[in-house]
């Protein structure tokens, strides 16, 4: 939090929208605020109106009373609300009155939660186009659809996990608590937490074959209180599986009470959170906050010396370096993407400023494509955004061997990523060029919603600008501006 604090205080900081939010949600006059902070009245008022800058003591105070992350106020939330707004009023149907771009950056300012309202709305208007399709298919006997249900459930989880930085104090608690009970003194986790499972709640574990469990990884059966997992299961694999079990056994009361506090009312969207969230105990469990952040720091984040020291998968230590946003000890705002060969995007986390799309693939110039080339090769990457924002980034296949001879292998890319202030305290950034920009890569968020007129791989044209055809001219792009 420190160095979030130096960087902020030395320049000038504005940010009136966010000043008089805070003070919104704490329910305070200008005058109690400017009490507190010790300041005047009147100058509380010219700071949210932006007339004066935030001074480094303000900006302490700031910290000090309201116990917030000064990260905050440099308008990470509000440039994820801006890129949702800029998303939404891309679409074609806003073409004929577009909003300026000014405008989406006031009302991302003054009301992120309002800006994800719009971005659920239109996510719905997606969904019940999709849906009219779906059933136009169906009445005309093309065969059943979907459950559009289950997406917008996925959808509406994802959306409260980024919200919550995806990190959940209470159950990274209750998993330090239970790695230091029945995991810390044992060299092998599986057989840790399948001791626990055996004496506190009288369950057993059984590695049955795969023609008995089929397609099947971990199934529980309650009538003879057995946990069946896989044979095709790794280590790390059937140790995240009992983890995840343990979560239903120990701490459904805690999961409950956070789905009950986020408001999901539909029963498919609370059945997705329950999932989540017990993915997020087992990984806590196996890799505790504190232990785990301090092992990363002291060894520069490497992923793979992580991996050996906790027990756990490539993908799983970087699915839990996404989640260390504990307040007062903090570890790097990693982002994270999980797609497949064919550019299917199962697995999203967003932090550090950096923009998926809510609604389509990635760039085909960022690096994650191109993991496939060398399977269990970590390659690296500096990107820029439109905007110029610059990100550090790696990317390596993780496989699944999941099925038997002759049967292809569940194969994933995993890129992981920060932004390049943060990268020189990664173990892959040694000796690359983090000052100089000749080097980086340009992207976009992706190709419907990039306005770079000079890439030779963009698959659609942008909807923000309009299309030139000519015969008689062929750009880099078949899609000319």
């Amino acid at each position: 939090m420190a160095d979030a604090t130096n960087k902020l205080v030395e320049r000038k900081l504005f940010a009136g929208a966010r000043v008089r939010r805070l003070r919104r949600e704490q329910r305070l006059t200008q005058a109690a605020m400017a009490e507190a902070l010790g300041i005047s009245t009147s100058y509380l008022n010219l700071i949210e109106r932006d007339q004066r800058p935030i001074s480094a003591q303000i900006l302490l105070q700031l910290i000090d009373v309201f116990d917030i992350d000064p990260r905050g106020l440099a308008g990470d939330e509000e440039a994820r609300a801006q890129a949702q707004l800029h998303e939404v009023f891309s679409d074609p149907m806003f073409r004929d009155a577009p909003l300026p771009k000014d405008e989406l950056k006031d009302f991302a300012a003054a009301s992120p939660a309002a800006a994800d309202a719009v971005a659920r709305l239109y996510q719905a208007f997606l969904q019940s186009r999709s849906n009219n399709s779906l059933l136009a298919e169906q009445l005309a006997g093309s065969g059943p659809a979907d459950n559009p249900g289950a997406v917008m459930a996925l959808e509406e989880v994802r959306d409260f996990i980024t919200h919550q930085n995806n990190h959940f104090a209470a159950l990274d608690e209750e998993a330090e608590a239970v790695y230091r009970a029945s995991v810390a003194e044992h060299d092998e986790p599986y057989l840790a937490l399948r001791a626990r499972l055996e004496e506190r709640h009288r369950v057993s574990t059984r590695i049955a074959p795969v023609e008995v469990m089929e397609n099947t990884l971990r199934r529980y059966d309650r009538h003879r209180q057995t946990i069946f997992l896989s044979e095709l299961l790794d280590q790390p694999g059937r140790s995240f599986q009992l983890a995840y079990q343990l979560a239903y056994f120990e701490q459904m009361p805690a999961i409950e009470e956070i789905i009950r506090q986020a408001g999901m009312e539909k029963e498919e969207t609370r059945v997705v959170a329950r999932i989540s969230l017990a993915n997020y105990f087992a990984a806590a469990v196996l890799m505790p906050y504190d232990s785990f952040l301090k092992t990363a720091e002291i060894n520069h984040y490497d992923i793979t010396l992580l991996g050996r020291r906790f027990g756990t998968s490539f993908e799983q230590v970087c699915h839990r370096l996404t989640t260390l946003q504990r307040p007062g000890a903090r570890g790097i705002p990693f982002f994270l993407i999980r797609v497949d060969n064919a550019g299917n995007i199962s697995k999203r986390f967003s932090a550090g400023g950096f923009h998926f799309a809510r609604f389509g693939g990635t760039c085909p110039r960022w690096h994650v494509h191109d993991a496939f080339r060398i399977p269990g090769k970590i390659s690296t990457q500096i990107v820029q955004m439109e905007d110029a924002t610059r990100y550090f980034s790696i990317a390596r296949t993780v496989s699944r061997d999941n099925s038997g001879f002759g049967v292809p292998d569940n194969q994933f890319a995993i890129a992981l990523g920060c932004e390049i202030k943060h990268a020189d305290k990664l173990v892959y950034a040694r000796g690359a060029s983090l000052e100089k920009e000749e080097g980086d890569t340009p992207i976009g968020v992706n190709c419907r919603l990039c306005e770079r007129s000079d890439c030779n791989q963009r698959a659609t044209p942008s909807v923000n600008r309009d299309l030139r055809l000519d015969e008689h001219v062929r750009g880099l792009s078949p899609f000319g501006f």
